[in-house]
């Protein structure tokens, strides 16, 4: 199973789907797209995603956007559950796209980070 968080008035989300779909996932692997603005993920959720991303919570967070800078979320001092709770309530803050395919998961941001999960390596 690969799981896309997806934005789709994002084009790099498009161009991550599309790229799964036209080119890495060519066993056919059924594939679950997730519009994480409509269907926003919990805290453990979060939590458990960014396990698999093996990242900084920040990492995680897109900080170009406008709710960021209001809830004042560069303050260094705010710890990783209150990140995730911002990102929870939030979900715009979420990157995106994230993909996850066997127990691991890439931003792809660029699209061509996810070749990754589909290398031999990954599998």
């Amino acid at each position: 199973m690969i799981t896309i968080y997806h934005n789709p008035r994002c084009s790099k989300s498009r161009g991550t789907c599309e790229l799964i779909n036209d080119v890495y996932n060519q066993s056919c692997e059924p594939v679950e797209v997730i519009e994480y603005l409509r269907t926003p993920l919990s805290v453990d959720q979060l939590k458990e995603l960014n396990r698999m991303l093996g990242c900084p919570v920040r990492d995680m967070m897109r900080d170009s956007e406008h709710m960021y800078a209001e809830l004042g979320l560069a303050d260094m001092s705010l710890t990783d559950d209150q990140l995730y709770e911002a990102m929870a309530a939030h979900p715009v803050l979420l990157q995106r796209p994230i993909v996850v395919r066997n127990g691991r998961a890439v931003i792809g941001r660029p699209p061509e980070n996810v070749k990754s999960l589909f290398s031999e390596m990954a599998k």
